[in-house]
């Protein structure tokens, strides 16, 4: 499977991310990566992963999960975000995301981190 075509405005905010950004189908296929997921995840194959199965990248025991997270999204519109768990190490708490078309018709998913550092850098340091 190739990358799959993102609009323009779409593709670059996802790009300019500095939090890593996996997209998968409904079939659990890796569809897009942004420029941080593929050096992330550069030692498991980075961009190469694209096209491939996400269970491949996860035990059995998270698969479960993904499957369990993604059928609750299937039952309704309103399903649309999930907390799956806690990163201490890397000060992070870790969501999963429903992706849906305009008439809510669930497309994808992908996983949200969000970590709570504060930011160290001065507003509007453009250097």
């Amino acid at each position: 499977m190739k990358e799959k075509k993102l609009s323009p405005y779409f593709k670059s905010i996802v790009d300019q991310n500095r939090i890593h950004v996996v997209i998968c189908n409904l079939e659990h296929e890796i569809i897009y990566m942004n420029p941080a997921a593929v050096k992330r995840y550069a030692k498991r194959g980075g961009a190469a992963l694209v096209g491939k199965s996400l269970f491949e990248c996860h035990n059995p025991q998270s698969v479960a999960i993904i499957k369990k997270v993604v059928a609750w999204f299937g039952e309704s519109v309103e399903h649309n975000i999930v907390y799956t768990y806690r990163n201490e190490k890397e000060n992070k708490d870790v969501y999963m995301v429903a992706l849906r078309d305009e008439a809510g018709t669930l497309i994808g998913y992908y996983e949200k981190h969000e970590y709570r550092d504060a930011e160290t850098g001065a507003p509007c340091d453009f250097g």
